[in-house]
């Protein structure tokens, strides 16, 4: 058998399939930019989820290269709602009325959403509401929030329109090691985000942590899970640190340091000590970044990789709109002064009827993200939801794939026996070599001839 070891564990984070780096100016290809009224033809809608995206945040921290700015000058945050008002009409004017449209699950992200001021969120609400008809108060809401801009105004204004969920990207409990991560913040001030987030009683607080930031150890990350957990988080998110290109740490020449096995070792170490912590304080382990813990409220909404199901509606420009044929979004970018251009050029956009960036996402493609999004989960995949779906069996399709992660020691030999293909904890541990093993190769050689920006 092959030694785990021998594969680099931390080669992407498997958040969406294909990935944005994949998708393509739709205008480039026959038929141009498809109207979103035909894309949702004949689409599923009685149980949408609706995604609002916010880009702009007080500060980027080191590792981020998700797709936001710093600040919001010269009032773009009401230019940047007037242009999600726009969009919102014309993409609840493309789904019709010709059948019931619903909405399941609704989510603000970004980003950080509480970076709007209350009466912004108030507003960010209304276009939830009343132009694109989500019920706020009735349906799973989950909003995403930093330790700066969870203020006592903001979280009511949440609470009051229907929030059931808040996550916050506290990272390390550590000032030092929130230094070397470039997000500089006193754990004061953390605990007391915290705090405001406990008296608004909304039912599910999520906690994100990190782990890998240069001069952690164990007993400094033991520190940041043992704070985490006096606050008896519904769930807990433990991401491993990467370091990107154009991002923070990136243009600081840390990126050297992912290319080394030591950093694998102790990002791997850290990451079993936290994963057995958070198992022996009465968590369950429910994807290799999730842990929810046992007896809190029901999971209403999604659990984590969730985001790739079909029949997701994005609204801002960075959003990631989901139909059965087509994945697609607005231009990305990483740099800084593109991604300002992009916001931008959004704030200027009249018409919204049309998909601009995207990748079609054919047969196989289908099946790659059904096994993607089913088998990260610790619970695994059912086979005969696999078979009912696509009339064939996952190793069928992918029989080289899964012999490789057999080989491994990535497969759980038990579950079979269950109706289950699923990840044994060593696989579940290699997630992140696991899910780009599973990309096409059509959809790889899209992400190799991105040009980053």
């Amino acid at each position: 058998m092959t030694s785990p070891h021998t594969v680099r564990p931390y080669q992407s984070y498997v958040y969406a399939y294909p990935h944005k780096t994949a998708y393509e100016p739709l205008g480039r290809l026959p038929g141009g930019r498809p109207a979103l009224r035909d894309l949702w033809a004949g689409e599923g809608k009685d149980a949408l989820s609706l995604y609002l995206h916010i880009p702009f945040c007080e500060v980027r921290c080191g590792f981020c290269n998700l797709f936001t700015r710093i600040g919001a000058p010269d009032e773009l945050t009401g230019r940047y709602l007037d242009a999600l008002d726009r969009q919102a009409t014309a993409v609840r004017d493309a789904l019709g009325d010709t059948e019931p449209v619903r909405f399941a699950a609704a989510a603000f992200g970004g980003g950080t959403p509480t970076f709007l001021t209350a009466g912004e969120l108030e507003r960010l609400c209304d276009i939830a509401e009343k132009r694109m008809g989500a019920d706020l108060r009735s349906v799973p809401l989950s909003v995403e929030t930093s330790p700066s801009t969870a203020t006592a105004d903001r979280l009511a204004v949440l609470a009051e329109r229907g929030a059931t969920r808040i996550s916050i990207g506290v990272q390390s409990f550590v000032e030092a090691e929130a230094r070397a991560a470039v997000r500089p913040q006193r754990r004061a001030d953390v605990e007391a985000a915290l705090g405001l987030i406990r008296d608004a009683r909304i039912p599910v607080l999520n906690i994100d942590l990190i782990y890998g930031i240069d001069g952690q150890d164990e007993s400094s990350w033991r520190t940041s899970l043992d704070a985490a957990l006096q606050w008896r988080p519904e769930e807990l998110y433990l991401y491993p640190l990467y370091v990107r290109p154009l991002t923070g740490l990136g243009r600081t020449g840390a990126a050297a340091a992912d290319a080394e096995p030591a950093w694998d070792e102790q990002r791997l170490r850290l990451y079993r000590a936290g994963r057995d912590h958070l198992l022996g304080h009465g968590y369950e382990q429910v994807s290799m970044r999730m842990f929810r813990r046992a007896g809190a409220p029901p999971a209403e909404g999604p659990d984590d990789y969730a985001c790739q199901t079909d029949g997701m509606v994005g609204l801002g420009c960075g959003a990631r709109s989901y139909t059965s044929r087509l994945h697609y979004s607005f231009d990305y970018a990483v740099e800084m002064r593109q991604v300002r251009t992009i916001i931008d050029g959004y704030t200027e956009t009249e018409d919204f009827s049309h998909a601009e960036v995207g990748r079609y996402t054919d047969g196989d493609e289908a099946r790659r993200r059904h096994l993607l999004q089913s088998v990260l989960q610790a619970g695994g995949m059912r086979l005969s939801e696999y078979r009912e779906r696509f009339g064939s069996r996952p190793e069928e399709d992918f029989g080289a794939e899964l012999a490789l992660f057999e080989e491994r020691g990535w497969l759980d030999p038990d579950a079979p026996a269950a109706g289950l293909l699923r990840l044994s904890p060593e696989g579940l541990a290699h997630s992140d070599a696991l899910g780009p093993e599973l990309f096409s190769p059509a959809v790889r050689a899209a992400m190799a001839s991105y040009e980053l920006k």
